[in-house]
């Protein structure tokens, strides 16, 4: 290991020595050359920068919608069960009350309606979330 080390030095050395004995112009080339590449690598770093900041933006904006959107999905989730809860109320009531099944549909259909649209409602809301988990996965 030592010999190892011994080696890496003396051709560390042989490469100082190289640029010691040479002319003035190719280490004036030389130093442009580092100056350019580390301007380079300076460059790509801000970029990195710039784009790491803006991910990090709309992740944080996807993470938001997408708790606003599990909140909503939750109440539009409450709601439906309370209504639904109302609803077997006001069938059994509507039931020992009306004497025609023609009476008894008109109110139900409309119920019906009306759940179905809420639960589509839910449908597209989680949909929505679910997608949103996917873009917040992806960033």
């Amino acid at each position: 290991e030592v010999q190892k080390l011994n080696q890496q030095l003396e051709e560390r050395n042989g490469e100082i020595q190289q640029m010691i004995n040479q002319p003035p112009y190719e280490k004036e080339r030389e130093i442009l050359r580092l100056q350019k590449s580390l301007a380079e690598r300076e460059k790509a770093q801000a970029t990195s920068d710039v784009l790491c900041r803006s991910l990090t933006d709309e992740t944080h904006q996807l993470q938001r919608k997408l708790a606003s959107t599990a909140e909503m999905c939750q109440r539009l989730a409450k709601c439906l069960e309370e209504k639904q809860r109302q609803e077997k109320g006001n069938s059994d009531d509507q039931i020992a009350t009306e004497r025609s099944n023609q009476v008894f549909l008109l109110p139900t259909m409309f119920l019906q309606n009306n759940e179905t649209s809420l639960q589509a409602l839910i449908c597209n809301l989680q949909d929505e979330n679910r997608m949103l988990k996917q873009k917040v996965a992806h960033v």
